[in-house]
């Protein structure tokens, strides 16, 4: 079993002063859940090299016991800082990709030809593609075989506006998550802020925010599963 984790480059919050870049607890479950079944990770980001840090995620409100182990392993860490270039990566050589989120795939993952195409061929092979809380953005220019967007007529979920709202970040970010998967044609549903909500379509699983990173991680593990056998 064999996973691309694709993380943000992108360490600036836009004009605050501030940093942002992936978010702790959305890797580190899912991370986890798929290391100890046996899956093979690799990690990459649009420039290699080390992956930013949300520092909102690196606070003691938001630790988990999966950010702690994450804080505690070296080899994970290492990993982390040494991200491969996604140019590199091939998708032939992966069973399934998962996006975790962050402010920062607003700014570039959104964007990034390299991560467009990624996913537009994991999609044509059928494979198992999965993003959670802001990485949903990552599907703002990804087309499906007909060249629509992939989410219309898609049951989607993501960071939704009253979450961003509740952040203050409402006129920072350069898009709305929940607003852009809607304009696209996604069929988005969400729960009350901060609840923990993933929905599947086919291939394709999304969820809420942070607190759902171990409901996505728990839908992909059982499409890999199905989908490998």
């Amino acid at each position: 079993m064999k996973i691309l984790f694709v993380l943000t480059s992108h360490d600036t919050l836009g004009d605050t002063g501030k940093k942002t870049g992936f978010w702790v607890e959305e890797f580190a479950n899912p991370y986890y859940t798929l290391l100890d079944k046996g899956a093979d990770i690799t990690i990459a980001t649009p420039k290699g090299g080390a992956a930013p840090i949300d520092p909102s995620s690196d606070s003691p409100d938001a630790a988990t016991k999966d950010t702690e182990r994450f804080h505690n392993d070296a080899e994970a860490k290492e990993s982390i800082a040494n991200t491969k270039v996604l140019a590199d990566m091939n998708p032939d050589d992966f069973d399934a990709v998962f996006y975790p989120g962050g402010h920062g795939p607003l700014w570039d993952l959104a964007n990034d030809e390299t991560s467009i195409t990624l996913i537009e061929k994991f999609n044509s092979q059928e494979k198992p593609i999965a993003f959670v809380c802001h990485a949903p953005a990552a599907l703002k220019n990804v087309k499906d075989a007909n060249g629509n967007p992939f989410v219309k007529g898609k049951k989607v979920t993501g960071f939704t506006n009253t979450e961003e709202e509740a952040v203050g970040l409402t006129n920072v970010v350069p898009f709305l998550v929940e607003d852009m998967l809607s304009e696209n044609g996604g069929i988005y549903s969400k729960k009350e802020d901060w609840a923990s909500y993933a929905i599947q379509d086919g291939n394709l699983i999304t969820g809420q925010n942070p607190a759902s990173s171990e409901l996505v991680a728990a839908l992909l593990l059982k499409k890999i599963a199905h989908t490998i056998e």
